[in-house]
């Protein structure tokens, strides 16, 4: 089959005339490249530093946003979203790089499923995927510049508003992650009717998983197309498989995307841009294996959850060139002040002996109830003790 059966072209605004060449001369240039530069495996002076779910809940200015507007109408109105992306590089100005606000699951409402975000439970699905006859509730060839368009709108305008200061990251979920939540209806503690699909339905899970990645793979040319800078997929649930459906299930939709994304960009004559996988709780030595190298895997950088040492990752990765992001546990922002400068100093020490490109990051999001002053002196801290000697 050639790349373009492969691969299917999406119809976005921004190739029509090649505009977003133009689009791109138009942003203010670069200031700090850190993110950039590790991400092709440089050793940098320091580590650059961002933190995922950075613009949210336990800032008091994104709270004030979300008093008067829905979580989704956050996501959904291009000029909230980029008020939230802005925020913490506004009140942080060690943080090296933004991440567009956004949420995963606009690719499930993409695809025509109901969601909706309430304050107890998180998401909800409510009519979640039974049985493969109801794949037939999802829509065929989805049109992401009309159904996702506002995430392009966002990204170029948190683009223009970030003023060059650093580098804006896109992302979407992962398929496996979003098949979870459309068969689970919502977040889940068994996955006892995602991972059934697994057993009764190999095939028609794998239809699934491959409709979502293109949906995904169009997202993410679109992000780039319109300003994202580095592009990271989110595989959540990826720690909640065995080894064998990780391979069988979750990785070939994840070497779609990442695979996709480059070919398009390619044809557009598009010079393309780094790729994070974060596969969290995917920590086998196998797993690691298979993702050892970006020219097969088309993934630069690999995120590392809270529960695995750097060090044991690179000797499972051998000397394949993958760079890798993380790995501070989400509760050292709950240390106070000893205690995170003391992990920090800790962690980087074997950071700095694992070597190669490292982005430092938590293991996961940051959490509700963490103080704004201890985010950044969190951010104090890696910037002091990554430097390299």
């Amino acid at each position: 089959m050639s790349e373009k059966q492969q691969y299917s072209i999406p119809s976005l605004k921004l190739m029509e005339n090649d505009e977003w060449k133009q689009l791109e001369k138009s942003f203010p240039p670069l200031k700090n490249d850190l993110l950039l530069r590790a991400a092709k495996g440089e050793e940098t002076p320091r580590a650059p530093v961002w933190v995922m779910r950075q613009a949210g809940r336990y800032l008091p200015e994104f709270l004030e946003v979300r008093r008067t507007h829905s979580f989704f109408e956050c996501c959904q109105t291009p000029s909230l979203a980029s008020t939230l992306t802005l925020q913490p590089i506004d009140r942080y100005p060690r943080l090296d790089a933004s991440i567009i606000f956004c949420d995963i699951l606009v690719v499930p409402q993409a695809l025509g499923l109901e969601v909706l975000m309430e304050p107890s439970k998180g998401p909800v699905l409510p009519q979640p995927l039974v049985t493969p006859g109801d794949m037939s509730r999802l829509r065929q060839n989805v049109d992401v510049q009309k159904e996702l368009g506002y995430v392009f709108e966002a990204v170029t305008l948190t683009r223009k508003g970030l003023d060059g200061r650093v580098p804006l990251i896109g992302f979407c979920g992962a398929p496996w992650t979003l098949m979870a939540y459309m068969c689970e209806g919502g977040g889940s503690k068994t996955f006892e009717k995602s991972k059934s699909w697994l057993y009764k339905y190999p095939e028609d899970s794998r239809k699934l998983l491959r409709i979502i990645a293109d949906v995904c793979a169009d997202l993410l040319v679109g992000q780039v197309l319109a300003g994202a800078q580095m592009l990271q997929v989110f595989d959540s649930w990826a720690g909640e498989l065995t080894p064998y459906q990780f391979k069988e299930f979750a990785l070939p939709p994840l070497l779609h995307i990442s695979h996709k994304v480059r070919h398009v960009l390619s044809s557009l004559g598009h010079p393309g841009v780094a790729m994070t996988l974060f596969a969290k709780g995917a920590n086998s030595p196998s797993t690691f294996s298979l993702l050892s190298d970006p020219s097969v895997t088309g993934y630069d950088t690999l995120g590392l959850d809270w529960t695995v040492d750097p060090l044991e990752v690179r000797g499972w990765l051998g000397n394949k060139k993958v760079n890798l992001q993380g790995n501070f546990d989400p509760t050292v922002l709950y240390g106070g002040k000893e205690g995170i400068e003391r992990e920090v100093e800790r962690l980087s020490r074997i950071w700095k002996r694992a070597g190669g490109g490292w982005i430092a990051n938590l293991g996961h999001g940051i959490t509700p109830n963490v103080k704004p002053e201890d985010m950044g002196w969190f951010l104090e801290c890696v910037h002091k003790y990554s430097k390299r000697d």
